[in-house]
């Protein structure tokens, strides 16, 4: 149980978009179905079958990928010995405590065009958060002394829009 709490991170969309995307994959697979119907005595429409099992298979990818996204980060001080811990929840709902001393990089992507930042914590694996507010740096620099913490803008630009 924690004591106090100090939030690091916080994704704006914290829920796992589920209805949407499955709308959206229902109504691809549809219409796929549907082409494969209306061309298949005409001609070999063998291509739009499986054009859309790799779509299901991409989206059905994508959303495993989705519910490991963080959604937030704290720093928690624990009552049995009163270390400091990183409890990251992740968008699919596991709760995970780590150490924040095995944190080995802090990366903060901050957006060309809107006004939010993504996250990127390494230790023993990669951890990607979903967009949100651009934290302080200063307070992941205390959570995590050894990690390289950094921030940078985005690689690419806003199109229309001399660099």
């Amino acid at each position: 149980m924690a004591i106090s709490g100090d939030l690091l991170w916080e994704a704006a969309d914290k829920g796992t978009r589920t209805v949407p995307r499955l709308r959206r994959t229902a109504v691809t697979a549809g219409c796929a179905g549907l082409f494969v119907l209306l061309f298949w005595a005409y001609s070999d429409a063998t291509w739009a079958a499986c054009a859309a099992a790799a779509y299901v298979l991409a989206e059905i990818a994508y959303r495993v990928w989705d519910r490991r996204r963080l959604v937030e980060a704290w720093i928690v001080v624990g009552e049995a010995d009163g270390r400091a811990r990183l409890r990251l929840r992740q968008a699919g709902g596991r709760i995970t405590e780590h150490d924040p001393h095995q944190v080995a990089r802090v990366l903060i992507i901050h957006d060309n065009v809107i006004d939010s930042a993504k996250l990127r914590l390494r230790g023993r694996r990669v951890l990607y958060g979903r967009p949100g507010r651009a934290p302080a740096l200063t307070a992941w620099w205390r959570t995590c002394p050894r990690a390289h913490v950094q921030d940078r803008n985005a690689r690419w630009g806003m199109p229309g829009v001399p660099d």
